[in-house]
């Protein structure tokens, strides 16, 4: 290609988006090995595009010819407040509620991180920007490991269901928790199907997983139980 339109900062502005993409791949990667909905193209995406946006303010006399760039008021933080607003809405979109569980704000999260740093690569602050990228990826791999092997509590939103005339009392519904390794956070009733159904709905704390197989195996041979459901909070 003739030197005119690769413009004279070509291999720098090749080498920066070359490095925002191979940055948001390395983290979009680990989000797809853990099956989460934005992962590698999403995520390489996210970082190839904030890079070249934030270039197009970097290298404006690229592209502005013969126009004084000193004629014009251009200021790049704010286009990386917007790229990082416009990433918001993205982020929102990987975060949804499955029953009473909040899932994706983890990789809501990688995704902002990913965005600023496509912004540092496009301003060519290499530095920060594989730094960042280092410590990103460790928090999303490492600390996963870590986190399987430090002891913490365990939340997790329960349901039951009674027959209206056979409900099982209260007290010995928080007995069955007890007996199982779970604490009760909170305790909310409800009479469901016109009156022919009272439900529990509470959240059990515990530092046991263990635990949720062997209380759905015990309400499984429960009589008078209708329905329940386990759901474990997860990120």
């Amino acid at each position: 290609m003739p030197s005119e339109f690769l413009g004279p900062h070509a291999s720098i502005i090749a080498l920066n988006l070359a490095a925002a993409w191979i940055a948001g791949a390395a983290i979009g990667m680990e989000r797809s090995v853990h099956g989460r909905p934005a992962g590698f193209r999403t995520h390489a995406l996210v970082c190839l595009s904030s890079a070249l946006l934030m270039v197009v303010f970097n290298f404006q006399e690229d592209w502005l010819g013969e126009i004084p760039v000193e004629t014009l008021r251009s200021d790049p933080t704010r286009m990386a407040q917007g790229i990082m607003t416009g990433i918001g809405f993205l982020g929102a979109g990987v975060i949804f509620k499955d029953g009473m569980t909040v899932r994706g704000l983890t990789t809501a999260a990688s995704i902002w991180t990913t965005a600023a740093i496509g912004i540092l690569f496009g301003i060519g602050f290499a530095f920060p920007a594989i730094l960042a990228t280092l410590i990103a990826l460790g928090t999303l791999s490492a600390f996963r490991w870590l986190e399987a092997r430090v002891p913490s509590e365990i939340f997790a939103n329960h349901l039951i269901r009674f027959p209206a005339g056979e409900t099982m009392p209260e007290a010995d519904v928080r007995a069955i928790m007890e007996r199982h390794g779970f604490s009760v956070a909170n305790m909310n009733y409800r009479l469901d199907d016109g009156g022919d159904v009272f439900e529990y709905r509470m959240t059990l704390k515990t530092f046991d997983k263990k635990n949720l197989e062997e209380l759905a195996r015990d309400l499984r041979a429960t009589a008078g139980v209708l329905e329940f459901r386990l759901s474990p909070s997860a990120d």
